[in-house]
Order: C-alpha cells, then structure tokens, then sequence
C-alpha cells in the first residue's frame, strides 16, 4: 500500500487510500455517462480509469441515482469486492446491484460502522426525512477523518456527531454544492424568469452549504459534484459555461463562494486526477490538467465540449438506440402504468389532487390526462380538455422506457428529455416523491416521518424588530429551521429545499405544502448580522 491519500475522480467520486485499505466512493467513470446518455462527468474523466485505480478491497455508494451508481463499472469489478450500500426503505439499490450481478452487498443502518481494518472504519449517514434516500459516508482512516457528503443535505446536528465520531475536528470535508434539478431549465419561463429562479436555488444551495462549513470549520473542504455536462446535441446548449448564471456551478465557483464569506477557511478545487495527501493535506495536482482552466471564457468552454461530445458520439448514438420508437400499444401501456402508482399510498394521493397531462411525440403518442388524487389515479387517453396543473412534453420513446420497465422516473426527469409547465407555478414534492419512489415501503416511510413530527416545538426569529415563534421543522421534509431558516423581505425560505413561508400567515408560497404555525410574540432591539 502507498501513502494514505484522496484521488478525485470527477463529479462526486472519489478513491481513499489508507495504510491497510483501497477504497472507491461513488466512482462514476463509464463512458456511457447516465440518465438515458443525457449526462457526462465534467471535465472529462476518461484518463482516471486505469486497471491501477480499479484494484480496490471495497466500494462505497452513497445512493441509487446513476451519476453515482455506476452499474457498468461495478459489474466489471471482482466478486471478491463487496459493494457497500445504505440502508434505505425501498431496495432498489440492491436490486440493481444484483441484477448486474454482485452478489457480495453490504447494507449499513445510519451510523452502523463497517470496519476496513483493525482500526479504520466507515458508516452512512443518511438525511433524515425518507423523501430523499441520499447519504453522507464518514470514513476514519488512520489519524485522518473524511466526511463525504455526496448529494446528502445532512444537518448541523449529523455533522456535529460525525466528529463526536471520530473524535475530533473533520480532516477533509467534501460538500455537493451543484442542485441537479429540472427545474427551472425545462420549464416554460422566459430567459429573465428562468434566470431569476437559477439564481434563487443556486444561491440556496451556497448559503446552506455555507452555514454547514462555518459551524463545522472542516481542517479542508472541497466542493464537488458540479456541473454534470450535456454533450447530445438536443440537450447541449444547457450546459453552463457558455453564458452567465445558470443552476449549475462548477468547484471553481463553488470554492470563490466560500473563500469570500469563510476566509479562514481551507479549501481545495479538485480535478480528475488530483489528490490530497491524508498526512499533511496538501494537494497534489494532476499533470494531465496543465493549460486547461473551470475559468475559461464561452468560447473555450464551448469548443472544449464539443471535443468531449466527439469522443462521447458512440455512447450517445447507443442511448438513442437502446430507447427505440415504441411499438403500438404505448398508450395503455401508460394508463396501466400510471395506474397502478394509484394503488400504492393513499397519503400521497389526498396530497397531489391534481392533473397530469401528458403531450406525447412520435409514433403511437398522443395527449393523454392523469388525474392523479385525491383517492385514485384515472388516466383519459383521449386528454387535451380542461384545465392541467402539470402538462410534460416530450417523445415516446423516452416515455415508453419507463413504462414498460427499463428506465425509472426520477432517470427520466433527470435526463432533461422533456418540456414541463406548471399552472399555478407550485412544486408539488408529493408528486415528484410518488413518481420517483414508486415503492410502497418507501411511501409509507414518508408518511410514518412526517406524522410523528411534534408540531408543538418551535424556534424564533427576529425581523424588523418584531420576534417571531415559529414550527421548529419544515413540514416539507422536516429540516431544522434554527439551522436552516433565513428570513428576507418577510419570508421564510428554508435553505433545505429552497421552501417559502409567509412569516406573517405561514403560508407555504411557492409550493404545495402544509403551512408552518406562526406566532408574532414581541418587538425588540434588533443589529445588523453577518450575511451568510
């Protein structure tokens, strides 16, 4: 074994290396990138996979989605490497990992320790409402400690128990600070309001990932996980770079955030390829990077993609081909699908009540109306009248893959293959969760969660000389308000998930979502705070 060190691997992978153990965590290096050929690792990573990096004792993956689940890579790995999950409610982890084959999977509870060797020792820490199955993993290497966070949005209190853990200050602390969402991009907002809302949900991803940094003061942070790249040609004029703003930051971007509002704060932007040594934390740089810059201007980043798009053309070609036009029949096969999600969680149901249509291209489409809720799922294949909360656009055959099984919502969501409008514009995360899950265990794990929350805790906030009490948790998914609260122009946006509350009425306004119970208690003597 060589010198206790991080290898970054691109986007959220990443190989530790200890005295008596080789580790690969989310390792997403595939040429076929994910999410129906749609995403690929930036910059390109290519030059990382080598036989060497593969010759590991373990991996680690944090959550189901592809970017970090890399079922080609894994399936060519020896059966005598275990694969390393967490525990979630729904199994679609180790359904997959089986279906390619492995068959040496270990499933961790939340903080369950998983040991590497006499002394060195990993755990999962999932977020705390179900909505998400994402986790942290926290490893104790040697004298060092690394909490990877992954897409994980764990609180202040997870993060003060991981270093109760490991029995002091965090070494290395690596934070997702790039959201992958849908929205706003494939929505119907003009350039100026899609902007606006990029703007809104990247700041509040910085800000939540700041506040976290600030209380934990990590020895080392280095922001990963952004910005995937779209190198098909449909989807190609998405990726960001190639002008101003956008809602996908890349590290360089992330990590001048946190310089400018932690100055104390040791940070490090990693490529593909770079490392950190564990003993001295000092980073050591990839020779392959020499001349390329996160910082060059449109034009460069344009032409450096269109390389990256020329060497990806096969595995792009391939995921067109493996999602052919449909065969008749697509529209029932739909409506049985759609369906059958009616059968799964009548909690979810009485919270979505409402209408999805459902504008289909190609061969045996159509404009087909789910009228999902409040205690049913009816579906009208002969849809197009009347009013529609949500209307999604977009080609059979990308619909067809998740109808007939091969291809899962949240991956077709994900893909940015389709067009979306909302009327009225309100997230609906009853829905996305419905969807997404499709797992009766995983639904009613939402529902156990959200039912034991106490309603009667609360937390303060002093605005414009007034003192507000206010529910201690964010009835969306039950984030800590006294962590991640932040009152501006009279509303409470929770920095989890980017919810808005009205202080005054505690009206959720940009989302359906059970109110926040408000109380204003008093005035008082306010002074300037530090912005976040």
């Amino acid at each position: 074994m060589g010198e206790p060190m991080i290898t970054a691997l691109g986007h959220a992978g990443l190989r530790i290396d200890g005295a008596d153990v080789r580790i690969l965590a989310d390792p997403w290096l595939s040429p076929g990138g994910a999410f129906l050929g749609s995403w690929f690792p930036f910059p390109d990573n290519s030059h990382v996979l080598t036989p060497e990096l593969l010759d590991v004792d373990l991996v680690v993956v944090s959550h189901e989605h592809l970017d970090h689940l890399d079922l080609d890579l894994l399936a060519g790995l020896p059966q005598s490497v275990p694969v390393v999950v967490p525990r979630y409610p729904s199994t679609i982890i180790q359904r997959r990992l089986r279906a390619i084959g492995r068959t040496r999977i270990v499933v961790l509870g939340a903080w369950q320790r998983y040991p590497l060797s006499e002394h060195d020792w990993l755990t999962v820490i999932p977020e705390q409402c179900p909505m998400s199955h994402d986790s942290a993993v926290l490893l104790k290497i040697g004298e060092r400690s690394v909490l990877h966070t992954n897409d994980a949005r764990i609180s202040l209190s997870q993060a003060r128990r991981a270093m109760t853990e490991v029995g002091g200050p965090l070494d290395v602390m690596g934070v997702q600070m790039s959201g992958a969402s849908w929205h706003p991009i494939r929505y119907e907002y003009d350039e100026v309001e899609r902007e606006r809302i990029s703007t809104i949900k990247r700041i509040g991803k910085f800000k939540a990932v700041t506040r976290l940094v600030r209380q934990v003061e990590p020895r080392l942070v280095m922001p990963y996980a952004g910005p995937p790249c779209f190198l098909d040609d449909d989807l190609f004029e998405l990726n960001s770079g190639l002008r101003p703003g956008g809602i996908f930051p890349d590290q360089s971007e992330a990590l001048a955030w946190l310089a400018e509002r932690i100055p104390s704060q040791a940070g490090a932007c990693l490529l593909p390829g770079d490392r950190i040594r564990l003993d001295d934390l000092s980073v050591v740089r990839d020779p392959h990077w020499s001349g390329f810059t996160l910082d060059a201007g449109p034009e460069e980043r344009r032409c450096y993609l269109k390389g990256y798009a020329a060497r990806r053309r096969r595995a792009i070609d391939a995921a067109w081909a493996a999602n052919p036009e449909p065969q008749s029949g697509l529209a029932q096969r739909f409506k049985t699908h759609l369906e059958s999600l009616g059968t799964l969680s009548e909690y979810f149901l009485a919270r979505i009540g409402m209408t999805l249509r459902f504008d289909v291209s190609g061969p045996f489409g159509g404009v087909w109306d789910a009228h999902i809720g409040p205690d049913r799922v009816v579906v009208e294949l002969d849809g197009g009248e009347g009013h529609a909360d949500y209307r999604l656009s977009m080609d059979g055959r990308w619909l067809d893959g998740v109808v007939s099984g091969r291809t899962r919502w949240e991956e077709l969501l994900l893909s940015l293959r389709f067009i979306a409008r909302r009327q009225p514009d309100r997230y609906n995360d009853y829905l996305v969760g419905l969807l997404k899950h499709a797992d009766r265990a995983a639904l009613r794990a939402v529902e156990e969660f959200e039912a034991a929350r106490d309603p009667e805790e609360i937390t303060e906030f002093t605005v414009g000389g007034r003192q507000f009490q206010v529910s201690r948790y964010c009835p969306h998914a039950g984030e800590d308000l006294a962590e991640t609260g932040v009152v501006v122009n009279g509303v409470l946006r929770c920095l989890g998930h980017n919810f808005e509350f009205d202080l005054n009425s505690g009206r959720c306004l940009n989302a359906r979502c059970d109110p926040i119970a408000v109380k204003a208690t008093k005035t008082v003597e306010t002074y300037d705070e530090e912005a976040v």
